[in-house]
């Protein structure tokens, strides 16, 4: 599949739409106008990308709505050299927005055959996270800690203490908190043992799943 105009075009439409809701981060919409989106679903799915939907991908997984991708990327405030990481990689496309930002990210996907096609497409397209992983998500990343932010794209009955620990003091750590649907949650690292809490309105994910492997 190519990116041609038109491509382009639904690009701008698409932003257009998440300016409407909301979304004002002017490098997070340089993101959606630039990223290719429909190179991340199967090609018989393309005139689903630019759509401000959800849509399967496979291994009862979602790529995230634009407007959802846009607004957890804005409540990070990312930096040029802030470490990211990503829990729940999927497609890749949360990961390419973060990259774009020039942000360093290391993610983490828990579903084996997601892991392998989308570790695979990050090559093809020549993505470079840090560091790409199969793993428990509910874990983070301890070796590589602490992180400025955490991206957490499923929801999470509970947040995890591990998460939680792996952040650098100022560092923030957005998260879809509920089982049947979640509210998007962000705490802010104060020091070594306070975190302020923002709760931000109602979302729907898929779950993220604990020690499932």
């Amino acid at each position: 599949m190519k990116d041609t105009h038109k491509h382009k075009g639904m690009r701008n439409q698409l932003a257009d739409v998440l300016v409407v809701k909301g979304i004002a981060d002017k490098n997070v919409l340089d993101a959606i106008r630039t990223i290719p989106r429909h190179l991340f679903l199967d090609s018989g799915f393309e005139d689903h990308a630019y759509q401000d939907k959800a849509f399967p991908i496979g291994a009862e997984q979602t790529i995230s709505q634009p407007y959802t991708v846009a607004f957890q990327t804005e409540l990070l405030q990312i930096k040029p050299n802030d470490k990211i990481l990503e829990i729940g990689t999927g497609s890749g496309y949360q990961t390419a927005v973060l990259l774009h930002l020039k942000a360093k990210v290391y993610t983490i996907e828990r579903q084996q055959e997601l892991f392998k096609k989308t570790k695979l497409f990050f090559t093809k397209m020549n993505y470079r996270p840090k560091k790409v992983v199969f793993g428990d998500g509910y874990k983070g990343m301890p070796e590589e800690a602490p992180f400025d932010g955490i991206i957490v794209t499923a929801g999470a009955p509970k947040v995890p203490k591990a998460l939680m620990s792996q952040l650098k003091v100022g560092g923030k750590l957005v998260i879809p908190v509920g089982v049947d649907s979640q509210t998007m949650t962000l705490f802010t690292r104060k020091s070594e043992k306070e975190f302020e809490k923002q709760e931000l309105g109602a979302f729907r994910f898929v779950p993220l799943l604990e020690n499932k492997n």
